[in-house]
């Protein structure tokens, strides 16, 4: 069981580095560079196909390590 969460540990954090930034840069907050503040952007394809493993992936992470822990 440990090392399901090791596994599913690493590919959540291969997963998250293979996302594309959501913000265009850290120093337009602090600017204030809202420019695109409230663009629509959809993800589609490879994108919206990480997006939705992540979610899974940390979702039985949560699922597994409470299993664990009672």
């Amino acid at each position: 069981m440990k090392t399901i969460v090791i596994i599913i540990s690493v590919l959540l954090i291969a997963l998250v580095l293979l996302q594309a930034g959501k913000a265009e840069s850290g120093s337009s907050a602090l600017t204030g560079g809202n420019d695109s503040l409230f663009q629509n952007r959809k993800e589609r394809g490879g994108e919206l196909f990480i997006t939705r493993l992540t979610a899974v992936l940390g979702a039985l992470f949560i699922i597994i390590s409470l299993f664990m822990g009672f």
